[in-house]
């Protein structure tokens, strides 16, 4: 028995890009045909050729296998080529060039709500969108109600889905794929259906099928879902295979790759140093705190943020300042350093950011140097970096809300079990709470500024 689900040889995929042709007639062929060559030598190229090639290839040599029973995550970039490999995969599309052999029934969750029919309840849509994904009258039926139950429709079950939410649209559909049985699933970017909630029971579902020892190739933005979910992991890079192995390092690699992290800022001209003429800015740098500096930044990454200024003044009382922004300019929190005096000479000043506090975000630094706690000499942007979330001991995936995310610690207690409230008499002592050993600090989620 073939152990192999996927075989991908070669594939590539070529589309024509720019304007779409008119319609011509067949005078306008033959003119067109006598005269390209005249315009050819005056304008050098094709007169619908603006200096751009008119084909680009979305996929290009790809070339790997796939074990049945192995759960893939495919990463990379937007303009990438994962939507387009899972079209190719999913018979929706020919191949330009190469070919691919499955073994087994497909299912896919690419355009979530396609063949959903706005006039249609919601029951008569489940039937019609179950039949164009290939499941039969009886299964169905049989599955009826537990896709009603996923999808939390059923007050509105006999409503036409144009009266629907985008919300609840989106929630029937995905609750019909998601209840196909095929031997081989094909989901794109699962996370974006639904509210934080009904994302948390999608990726249940996933792990489910992971579990039943189903071949998955999962597409999606969220490193913490695609390691939580997936073994093996496939990195596509400009239409090509750039590496493909456990998702734990190709993830890492990605994530260097493409991260906006900018670790330092420095001024060496004398022309462009910052500052007032009393004091200069040579250096703003952000380091993780023994690691190695190239390593990705996790939520639990501890940093260290150095300023390197020199001080022209003698005997100055000065603050060395920091804040920090989020992706949405909002100030997570600024810091400053108690005043010192300090002397003539170049002045190196840290302060640390603790791990398990920040948000999977970009961040901006923004340095100030301020003078007897009042003026201000410097304020000047440093180094962006990122926040990956990449490892989780909770089992939510999206985003959290906040601009931090501390690691608070929550414990609860049992006040009165039902039994024992039944038991209880007027005239007897209350029943004493019986502690239950808090859970892990990162399990809670805490509540965030």
């Amino acid at each position: 028995m073939n152990d192999i689900a996927i075989r991908v040889e070669n594939l590539g995929k070529q589309y024509r890009i720019g304007k779409r042709e008119r319609y011509q007639t067949l005078r306008d062929t033959l003119t067109d045909t006598v005269t390209a060559p005249f315009r050819w030598l005056r304008h050098g190229r094709s007169a619908n050729d603006n200096g751009t090639p008119d084909h680009i290839w979305a996929l290009r040599d790809l070339s790997f296998e796939i074990p049945r029973g192995e759960v893939v995550g495919i990463i990379g970039r937007n303009g990438a080529g994962k939507s387009t490999l899972l079209r190719v995969l999913s018979r929706i599309t020919e191949p330009t060039e190469g070919w691919a052999e499955i073994h087994g029934r497909v299912g896919s969750l690419l355009e979530v709500g396609t063949g959903f029919h706005p006039e249609l309840t919601g029951r008569e849509n489940i039937y019609l969108n179950g039949a164009i994904l290939g499941m039969r009258r009886a299964e169905i039926t049989r599955k009826f109600d537990e896709m009603v139950a996923f999808a939390e429709i059923e007050k509105f079950l006999d409503t036409p889905v144009k009266h629907y939410s985008s919300g609840m649209y989106m929630r029937l559909a995905f609750a019909v794929a998601a209840h196909l049985e095929p031997e081989i699933l094909v989901v794109d970017e699962v996370l974006a259906v639904g509210d934080a909630a009904f994302q948390k029971k999608c990726l249940g579902k996933m792990g489910e099928v992971a579990r039943d020892g189903r071949t998955v190739l999962f597409v999606s933005h969220n490193m913490a879902a695609v390691r939580s979910l997936c073994s093996t992991a496939l990195w596509l890079r400009n239409g090509r295979v750039a590496e493909f192995g456990s998702t734990a390092d190709t993830g890492t690699r990605y994530l260097r790759s493409c991260s906006a992290q900018v670790d330092e800022r420095t001024w060496l001209n004398p022309v462009e140093i910052r500052g007032d003429q009393r004091v200069y800015l040579h250096q703003i740098s952000v380091q993780p705190i023994g690691e190695d500096p190239a390593a990705v930044i996790t939520v639990g990454t501890q940093l260290q943020v150095e300023i390197l200024f020199r001080n022209s003044m003698s005997h100055a009382s000065l603050n060395p300042c920091m804040e920090l922004y989020n992706a949405e300019d909002v100030c997570v929190f600024s810091s400053f350093a108690a005043p010192q005096v300090f002397p003539n000479g170049v002045i190196r000043a840290t302060v640390d950011i603790p791990g398990n506090l920040l948000n999977d975000s970009t961040y901006r630094i923004h340095v100030l140097i301020v003078r007897d706690a009042s003026e201000q000499l410097i304020s000047q942007d440093g180094p962006t970096f990122e926040v990956h979330d990449v490892y989780r001991d909770s089992p939510y995936f999206g985003k959290w809300i906040g601009a931090t995310r501390p690691p608070l610690v929550w414990q609860s207690q049992v006040v009165r079990t039902d039994a024992e409230q039944i038991l209880l008499r007027p005239h007897a002592e209350p029943i004493r709470s019986e502690p239950i050993a808090p859970a892990s600090p990162l399990v809670g989620i805490g509540n965030s500024l």
